[in-house]
């Protein structure tokens, strides 16, 4: 994984991929200032009559209830926003470190759409479900980045990966390397909670996802491969 991470930063140079990365900078930006406003739109429309003490709270600390919400969705909102320069993204890295490839499978809006979608949907119910955790100092890192890692893992990898198998192909591969591709994941989480860093680490965990998928599906036509 870090190998795929070091590979992914040594090409921030290439051209191609500093034009993407200015489109995740502009992106992001915009993705994090809605973010903050429709959570705050959100609480402030909400009524918790029943948990009088949450809706107390809320009023005196609104604000910060918002920013802190919003940094917890983050990391897979702006990632599954930014799935949409996947495709570029994978072809600058596949052109640079493995020109033997054949041509990848085009994926089509349809795909990313969809991946999109269910990354967010995930990352909104899961994040607010495990949200009474991330109140526990020490178990809050390990459930965000856990949980996180787990999604940005399982939908990036899953949506390399079709770039070249089909669906049960990639579903199996991650399957079998899902300790792998939920590390990678999380380093990809991790990224988004730094600050200006945050601002490229779509492309970043993009980019780290395409090594990674290459180095396990290597693997696994090597020992499919008989002797």
């Amino acid at each position: 994984m870090i190998r795929a991470f070091a590979k992914a930063v040594a090409q921030l140079p290439d051209p191609r991929i500093r034009g993407i990365i200015a489109k995740s900078i502009a992106g992001t930006i915009l993705v994090f200032i809605l973010l903050v406003f429709v959570v705050g739109w959100s609480l402030a429309s909400t009524t918790f009559y029943e948990v009088g003490w949450v809706e107390a709270a809320l009023d005196v600390f609104g604000g910060l209830a918002s920013l802190i919400l919003a940094l917890i969705l983050f990391p897979g909102i702006v990632s599954a926003l930014a799935s949409i320069f996947l495709e570029d993204v994978a072809d600058a890295v596949e052109a640079r470190h493995y020109p033997g490839l054949s041509p990848a499978k085009v994926l089509g809006w349809g795909v990313l759409l969809t991946a999109s979608a269910r990354l967010i949907g995930l990352t909104i119910v899961l994040n607010l479900m495990a949200l009474p955790f991330y109140l526990v100092p020490g178990l809050n890192l390990v459930i965000y980045f856990g949980l996180n890692g787990y999604l940005l893992g399982r939908e990036y990898f899953e949506v390399v990966a079709l770039r070249r198998l089909n669906a049960e192909d990639a579903k199996a591969l991650r399957q079998k390397h899902r300790a792998q591709i939920t590390l990678a994941g999380a380093g990809a989480a991790m990224l988004l909670t730094i600050p200006i860093v945050n601002m490229i680490a779509p492309v970043l965990g993009t980019a780290a996802m395409v090594h990674l998928f290459n180095t396990l599906n290597e693997k696994q036509l090597d020992i499919s491969t008989p002797a």
